[in-house]
């Protein structure tokens, strides 16, 4: 059913894409990335190789101008895992319909919250083994949302996501009662650090996903390098347990090739360290290679991961 769907998700857009040009007021656009790496994987003592979809995606996105004052805009995205031997291989991501004007913007669906929204791009790993969910929690993407961001105020802007109690996610441990949550957040500057040298940004998650949790981040760019910084305290909510963590992160580009390392510390849960280099062979194309090491203190025990890979974006 689900493969159906997507199927027709597919030609539709194509479709779509074609006769755009004939429908001016509602420009289409289709995109998505490819990033697959050959990996050795060396888990609880054993090892294996294994070809990763990485995040894989293909999505729609459009707007639409109601008016000179009003635009509807939506997205529909999936992650691809080309990877899975099972043929229903599409997994929903951000899938979301809303209005923008002068109040800011307004949208209703599945959507990143505004917590995970804040990390910007400090996470030089993400969606790889070193990704920082590996450590911390709040890196959610809840099914029933509703998101608001503010105009942009000089370089800052604020967001808040209202995640319902109906949302099967917010079911976690103890808390099986469920709970409205709420995701916060203050951003300043570009979390591209294209128009700014500098991106920060302070948010809160109350009662998403069993947590209570609060985040700082801050990134900055001085010629080629780049340094970030995150620090996170997370209360689970069934136990009351508060955990505090932290992540260093840094690149440092040389003409087509970007040196990148990291580090995640979070208490009660483990540490990791990562270091890897892309190598850009075009504006939508790149090679990588990186080696991560996770230390979980659950078990005392050290997982790792060498891995090379490409990223293709369309």
């Amino acid at each position: 059913m689900m493969n159906a769907f997507c199927k027709t998700l597919l030609v539709s857009a194509m479709a779509a894409t074609l006769t755009s040009s004939a429908y001016a007021a509602e420009p289409l656009k289709v995109y998505g990335k490819l990033n697959i790496t050959a990996q050795s994987n060396d888990v609880s003592d054993e090892t294996e190789t294994t070809i990763e979809s990485n995040a894989s995606r293909f999505g729609v996105t459009g707007e639409f101008e109601l008016s000179t004052s009003l635009e509807a805009f939506y997205t529909i995205e999936y992650e691809v895992n080309t990877s899975d031997d099972d043929k229903e291989n599409f997994l929903a991501r951000n899938q979301f319909v809303g209005l923008k004007g002068h109040f800011g913007a307004v949208s209703v669906g599945r959507n990143d919250t505004m917590l995970k929204v804040s990390q910007g791009k400090v996470d030089q790993f993400n969606d790889l083994s070193g990704d920082l969910k590996t450590m911390f929690k709040g890196d959610n993407r809840m099914a029933q949302t509703a998101t608001y961001y503010t105009p942009e105020f000089g370089d800052f802007q604020a967001g808040v996501t209202y995640v319902a109690s109906g949302d099967s996610a917010q079911i976690v441990g103890d808390n099986s009662s469920g709970e409205d949550g709420v995701s916060m957040a203050v951003m300043y500057g570009d979390a591209g650090l294209k128009t700014s040298s500098i991106y920060a940004a302070i948010a809160y998650d109350s009662k998403v996903k069993g947590y209570d949790t609060a985040r700082a981040t801050v990134q900055g760019k001085v010629a080629g390098l780049v340094l970030g910084a995150m620090y996170q305290q997370q209360e689970a909510l069934d136990s009351g347990v508060k955990d505090d963590g932290f992540l260093l992160s840094t690149a440092y580009g040389i003409d087509d090739v970007t040196l990148k390392a990291q580090y995640l510390d979070m208490e009660n849960k483990g540490d990791s360290w990562s270091v890897g280099a892309d190598y850009k062979l075009g504006k939508p194309t790149k090679l990588f290679a990186f080696y991560t090491e996770n230390t979980f203190d659950s078990n005392d025990q050290d997982d790792a991961y060498v891995g090379i890979g490409i990223e293709h974006k369309f």
